[in-house]
């Protein structure tokens, strides 16, 4: 039986490397496939990840705290994507540190994912 958007039956989660498409070629073959997937991932916006805290929680004078807001925000998010889904995928490129994807991996091999 073939599955259709409404029915996702697991939930894929897509962390790391931000700089190429590669989540977008898993999205694109889970759809051609007609696979029961729902693919869920971190915010790749720089600007937008880096300022959900204070758009959340209010403004901030001192860098330090409106970066804090924006760490805290964003682990909360990640972590409970992460329990939620059935599947963690964490993809490490080549030219920068990805200390979130590495963090990801961990959190997803603690909870068994």
């Amino acid at each position: 039986m073939a599955a259709n958007s409404t029915t996702a039956n697991w939930t894929v989660y897509l962390s790391g490397e931000i700089h190429s498409d590669w989540r977008e070629q898993i999205k694109d073959g889970c759809a051609a496939k007609d696979l029961p997937v729902q693919i869920v991932a971190p915010v790749t916006n720089h600007e937008a990840s880096d300022d959900c805290g204070v758009e959340i929680l209010g403004q901030e004078d001192n860098p330090f705290w409106k970066d804090h807001k924006g760490a805290q925000v964003n682990a909360i998010r990640t972590r409970t994507l992460i329990e939620k889904s059935d599947v963690v995928v964490v993809k490490f490129g080549d030219k920068y540190r990805q200390w979130n994807a590495a963090f990801d991996a961990g959190m997803a091999a603690a909870l068994g994912k």
